[in-house]
């Protein structure tokens, strides 16, 4: 069974049977209910609902019948088509809307799809909000509108250009110092919008010498779509044999960041934040956030600064949330998703690209040399199966059991903070698995951390 339904959306495979994969008449039901979720909790008639999508295979065919569904529940829509999640985010804000789907799957492979379900901040749907929606689809009776009363659909094809343009107007971005920089970049556009959002931005900000490998945005992705070393070896070798001062790498809808340093190396998705708040904490004092399987080098950076470090559990709606609580200035989630309040409350590689090009610029280094200038931290990312009636309560009692020196948090899964390092345990939202983090000073300390977890899972 691959059809996953959360308080976050519903993401399964394209195909199959209808309740056990991503067919259209799930997608419809999903629709319909968010629709009616909608207009109640707008309170209007015919309320607004922004639709974008990745370039997955299957996008076009999920956006007809979410936008037929919507207009038949007596709801406009406005159409981006191709946008990325942020982008999409922009677009609830930028046409006062009062909700938005976003059409991706994520880092996943191609033959998977998602609804990704935003309120009418732009951002996700809060744990209360989700649980909601979610009863409507089980319990509710909708009624359709009748003829006189069906949704429209509008077409939008400037989104990008108002995202950009926000970004572009943002205090601590400085196209200028970009351009007399004079980068060579390249991008790994994953056959994505990012192939083509993300060299928009960069002409934008000045860049003239601009490469872009795996650019046609039809979704059939040249490599795994995650942005980890071993699925980018094409950029690396691109970036490190052709002068080229840095490699851009997102994930298919570019919520993720991740960079390529001149000399081949990774950067380090952990580092995509690390950097930017650092940049960010030398002009704007506050606090900032990460969630609990994130890297220690953000509390660093956060004390070099005399700010404080807060850490939320898992998920983009959990990290606003306490940057809200908290004030904070800057946040995010380790696998390079950068969370920039001034601009919106939502991952954005778009904006993290412009930052992060203008402390590169303003610092005179390469990239490799600010890579270098923090501290080395390094997480092993393992994860583990699970079975129907695997017990969670019973694995986190004998995992505390033999780690009786560790420091425990129990807010999202099982975090053990321990001298050497810290290890996370939580089961996936999207997925079967329990995910397994840990970090330490080198990567075979954290290796060696995560191997001894989890042979206490597999026993």
């Amino acid at each position: 069974m691959t059809l996953i339904k959360s308080i976050s959306g519903i993401r399964g495979t394209i195909g199959g049977t209808s309740g056990e994969n991503l067919t259209p008449l799930d997608i419809t039901q999903f629709a319909t209910a968010f629709s009616f979720w909608i207009k109640q909790k707008s309170g209007k008639q015919k309320p607004t609902i922004v639709i974008g999508r990745d370039a997955r295979i299957s996008g076009p065919m999920v956006k007809m019948i979410l936008t037929a569904t919507i207009n038949g529940m007596g709801c406009n829509v406005i159409d981006i088509d191709m946008a990325t999640t942020p982008t999409t985010e922009m677009a609830v804000i930028k046409h006062h809307a009062d909700g938005g789907i976003i059409i991706t799957a994520s880092h996943n492979p191609k033959e998977w799809n998602a609804l990704k379900l935003l309120n009418e901040k732009g951002e996700f749907l809060s744990d209360a909000d989700g649980k909601e929606l979610l009863k409507i689809i089980n319990d509710q009776t909708v009624s359709y509108a009748g003829v006189d009363d069906l949704g429209k659909t509008i077409d939008d094809s400037d989104s990008l250009n108002y995202h950009i343009d926000k970004i572009l107007a943002l205090p601590l971005v400085d196209a200028e110092a970009i351009r007399k920089a004079g980068f060579k970049v390249a991008v790994d556009g994953i056959n994505s919008i990012g192939g083509v959002a993300i060299p928009e931005l960069l002409k934008r900000l000045g860049v003239s010498e601009i490469t872009v490998v795996n650019a046609n945005p039809d979704g059939n992705f040249s490599h795994n779509p995650e942005p980890l070393p071993a699925n980018i070896q094409e950029i690396i070798t691109l970036v490190k044999n052709n002068n080229i001062d840095v490699g851009i790498v997102v994930d298919p809808d570019v919520d993720r960041l991740a960079f390529i340093c001149e000399d081949g190396s990774f950067f380090g998705e952990e580092y995509t934040l690390v950097t930017i708040a650092d940049y960010i904490l030398q002009y704007t004092k506050g606090d900032v956030v990460s969630n609990l399987s994130s890297s220690r080098a953000l509390r660093v950076i956060a004390e070099k600064y005399g700010q404080k470090h807060f850490q939320s559990a898992v998920g983009e709606v959990n990290v606003t949330a306490m940057m809200k609580e908290t004030n904070a200035v800057i946040g995010g989630e380790g696998n390079g998703g950068i969370i920039y309040p001034e601009l919106h409350y939502g991952r954005d590689a778009l904006v993290g690209v412009a930052l992060f090009l203008t402390y590169l610029a303003k610092s005179g280094k390469k990239v490799s040399e600010l890579r270098k200038s923090y501290p080395d931290f390094f997480i092993s990312k393992n994860k583990v199966e699970l079975t129907a009636n695997t017990d969670l309560g019973k694995i986190f009692s004998r995992v505390k059991s033999n780690f009786p020196e560790g420091e425990f948090n129990e807010v999202d899964g099982l975090k053990v903070d321990l001298p050497e390092g810290w290890f996370h345990l939580r089961k996936s939202n999207t997925e079967p698995i329990i995910r397994i983090y840990a970090e330490s000073s080198t990567i075979e300390k954290a290796d060696k951390l995560a191997n001894r977890v989890m042979a206490i899972l597999k026993n």
